[in-house]
């Protein structure tokens, strides 16, 4: 047997590839910020919610299929933006977007991934969107973004979230950042993953070079090579827009054909302004708990947003869920569907497109299993009664 036939649920998948990574991308994709306080309060919110079995109902014919921005998805299910995935497996976005496309449910590309964009969008065979984030110049975030609509990205996500950059103490230690820089380290770490550095690295060596951020436009690829990324950050927060309101988001209505989303909501007014300005639907995500460590959980936020949007945009929210059931949980308190980030991520590190298929078909079948538990046909079906309160 493979060792993906090994792998029952999320937490195998992420055995697997926590044994294959070397540690600086592993941690880089596995942790949170700081102290880890947010990342372990996602997951807590997430156990500590409780569902109420039904019984006597039919459960003959449990159906997962949703709709998503407008078009139908095989479940309420997304695949979050995750930059690091071209580290995890040589072209890692490229195989996840296939897993997606196979899978019937949309894929996020990031703006700091290493795929071109145009690849992604129209030889993966999924429901593409993009993520941004937004540079100070401006002009040159807009140029990326007339680049996806030109690609064929159906909807653009700008992560709004970011601050002046994260305190990830865990990549300083293990001298990572993002473009992946040769150091004393970070060379140690790849040698006691071989298999790693042949797929991965030697891939890109091959085929010209280290893996680069090939979506960023050309002067900001050489401030990236000159060094420019924040030190144990891994992103060069320094060219991030650290000036911006909601004019931004109006400029971005004013230049996207596709749907536009805004992701890092965490307040009900924020939520508000943001359909006010235009946006389609919002993402409520603390970034999977990567960033303010001191933020609550999606979970528990996530009730007073879908109150205050009500039936004007549809609320996506993300940060913690690795089961089944944790989607049908956020189903349950109104969100209209989940990213995943690190459930799938940990399966493409672990094997690949093969890994990413593993890893979707363990939450499909999870969130099947747990929908006839609680009496629902549909997913359309979940609601506020599935949960229960002490």
């Amino acid at each position: 047997m493979g060792r993906l036939d090994l792998c029952y649920n999320i937490a195998d998948l992420r055995e697997v590839a926590r044994k294959r990574l070397p540690r600086g991308v592993f941690e880089y994709l596995d942790k949170g910020a700081e102290d880890q306080v947010a990342l372990g309060g996602n997951r807590a919110a997430l156990d500590a919610c409780k569902l109420l079995n039904r019984v006597l109902v039919d459960v003959s014919d449990v159906r997962l299929e949703s709709q998503i921005l407008g078009a139908p998805a095989a479940l309420p299910l997304a695949i979050a933006p995750t930059g690091i995935a071209g580290l995890t497996w040589h072209e890692g976005e490229f195989e996840l977007a296939k897993a997606a496309g196979r899978a019937g449910v949309p894929f996020t590309l990031a703006t700091g991934s290493n795929t071109p964009m145009e690849k992604v969008a129209q030889e993966s065979g999924a429901r593409a969107w993009f993520q941004l984030y937004m540079w100070r110049e401006k002009e040159m975030s807009y140029e990326l973004v007339r680049r996806a609509a030109r690609a064929g990205f159906e909807a653009l996500i700008w992560t709004v979230d970011i601050g002046h950059g994260a305190n990830r103490e865990h990549n300083a230690r293990n001298g990572f950042a993002t473009p992946y820089k040769m150091n004393a380290r970070s060379v140690a770490d790849m040698l006691r993953h071989p298999e790693w550095l042949a797929g991965v690295m030697g891939r890109y060596l091959l085929a010209g070079g280290m893996p680069e951020h090939v979506n960023y436009p050309e002067r900001y690829q050489s401030r990236f090579s000159g060094g420019a990324a924040r030190k144990g950050g891994g992103h060069a927060t320094s060219l991030r827009a650290d000036k911006v309101s909601w004019e931004d988001v109006d400029r971005l209505r004013d230049i996207w054909p596709g749907k536009l989303v805004i992701k890092g909501v965490m307040r009900p007014d924020d939520a508000q302004a943001a359909l006010a300005h235009g946006a389609d639907a919002i993402v409520v995500s603390n970034h999977g708990g990567r960033n303010l460590d001191s933020a609550p959980a999606t979970l528990a936020v996530l009730p007073k947003i879908v109150a205050a949007v009500g039936d004007k945009a549809e609320v996506i929210v993300d940060s913690g869920v690795r089961r089944g059931s944790d989607i049908v949980k956020c189903l349950a308190l109104g969100a209209s569907a989940v990213l995943s980030g690190r459930a799938t991520l940990y399966g493409v590190a672990a094997g690949g497109q093969a890994g990413a298929d593993k890893a979707l078909a363990i939450l499909k079948d999870e969130m099947k299993r747990t929908m006839a538990y609680i009496g629902a046909q549909r997913a359309a079906d979940i609601g506020p009664d599935a949960i229960w309160r002490a």
